[in-house]
């Protein structure tokens, strides 16, 4: 449990390599805290960064959330298998933002019961995730062109594999990022909205006018191999079209399907708490008052249950991990197609 503060105005997080040398650097970002066995801890979140020659600066994560895997398997391996001649300008790699929570198999942090996507623009005298958050704001986001953050849907839900993205209003930005969602070779790439708080890394990089790059891999600790295989050769190849990564880009085999989902209403809600039954499949096509699942009651087998149903046509992009619910878990995302040629 945290128990310490950093004290003062600026981070006290202390990074271990210097990302202004050029070449290939590998260490940790120190970022201290207190529990009861350790006056003098500090949280060891890996770095790398490999720099050569002119070209853009691409900072690199996953793990924002501890039990979302894809992502950070495939910084783990370009950690190991990259070097700095293969890089044209800078990329940095933070295969894990949240190691205890990566290690715990859980969304928040063990140290501080903080959701890291909610801790931003972050606070330089918070906890370990508030301390990271303004890491990423002051420092790390400022020297970046592209900012990459790997997701899946963790053990809460489960999505078709998609890169996705906001709609931010500067055209510009808005047109980079959907050509680099693109790129990530995906089938479907959704637009999605903030139905769950403030306070999102992607948001933060943003407002700052960086691309940003985003994905939702799936869901659940057990990663089909399918997956990893989509999320490594999506990753190398939005690389290479950022232009950090030397080598060829490769061309999408047919065009994306572009879906949205920017109404709450969209994003389905237990009603009540009890276990789901989801009664359709990720990714079928699916029709206004559909039941997309039930919840059924441990304590009342007599009753009927109570039904989930999907507010519009469109498909079911997302559904429940757990088939224990609590009211008010989404269940369900339906999304809609757009035409990619309305949103540049």
């Amino acid at each position: 449990m945290f128990l310490g503060y950093a004290i003062g105005t600026v981070s006290s997080i202390h990074s271990t390599i210097d990302l202004a040398q050029a070449g290939a650097h590998y260490g940790h970002l120190a970022i201290p805290y207190s529990y009861n066995l350790g006056g003098w801890a500090n949280l060891q979140v890996p770095i790398a960064s490999l720099r050569n020659g002119e070209g853009p600066t691409v900072l690199l994560m996953a793990g924002n959330h501890g039990d979302e895997y894809p992502g950070q398997v495939a910084i783990l391996k370009l950690w190991r298998e990259l070097r700095a001649a293969d890089v044209a300008g800078h990329l940095i790699l933070i295969p894990c933002l949240n190691p205890p929570a990566a290690q715990a198999a859980t969304r928040l942090s063990p140290l501080d019961g903080k959701n890291f996507n909610r801790c931003f623009p972050g606070d330089p005298q918070g906890t370990p995730s508030e301390l990271l958050a303004d890491h990423l704001t002051t420092e790390l986001f400022p020297m970046a062109d592209v900012v990459i953050d790997l997701h899946t849907g963790g053990r809460s839900l489960t999505f078709v594999p998609t890169a996705h993205m906001h709609l931010v209003p500067d055209q510009a930005q808005r047109r980079a990022m959907l050509a680099a969602t693109e790129a990530f070779l995906t089938d479907v790439a959704f637009l999605y909205a903030d139905v769950a708080g403030t306070g999102l890394l992607p948001v933060e990089a943003e407002r700052q006018g960086k691309i940003v790059i985003t994905t939702e891999m799936g869901g659940g600790e057990v990663v089909p191999a399918s997956v990893h295989q989509l999320c490594q050769r999506g990753l190398r190849n939005v690389l290479a079209h950022c232009g950090v990564l030397r080598g060829p880009v490769t061309s999408r085999e047919k065009p994306v399907r572009w879906v949205q989902a920017l109404d709450r209403e969209d994003y389905r809600f237990a009603p009540e708490s009890g276990l789901y039954e989801s009664c359709v499949d990720l990714g079928r096509t699916v029709e206004k008052r559909e039941v997309l699942g039930r919840v059924h009651f441990l304590e009342r087998p007599d009753r009927e249950p109570v039904a989930v149903l999907a507010n519009a046509d469109g498909m079911l992009i997302a559904g429940r991990g757990p088939s224990i619910v609590k009211q008010g878990d989404c269940v369900a995302v339906v999304a809609h197609d757009v035409d990619a040629r309305e949103l540049s």
